[in-house]
């Protein structure tokens, strides 16, 4: 790693366990929207991560059950209430 390059480093913490992840400073910063601070960006990067990963895996993979189909609209809901817009209309990818 470059060491001139400033990381800044989150705790995701779900009460049974915890893990930290490091993430390049600018990129934060970057991703950021208007006045956000660093861990709301990162919180809607990892919400967007889970929603896209799990609207792959139901709408795009092989065949899911029922408990998938369940957490996917789960994450589509937690989705829209935080972003304000559906994933669709968000990634204008519609189905």
């Amino acid at each position: 790693m470059a060491d001139d390059i400033e990381t800044i480093t989150f705790t995701i913490d779900s009460g049974a366990d915890s893990d930290d992840v490091t993430i390049p400073a600018t990129l934060v910063e970057l991703l950021a929207e208007g006045d956000q601070g660093p861990a709301e960006t990162v919180g809607d990067i990892v919400l967007l991560s889970f929603a896209s990963r799990a609207h792959h895996l139901v709408h795009h993979g092989d065949g899911v059950d029922d408990e998938i189909e369940a957490a996917e609209s789960e994450a589509m809901a937690l989705f829209e209430a935080r972003f304000g817009v559906s994933f669709a209309e968000a990634t204008g990818h519609h189905h």
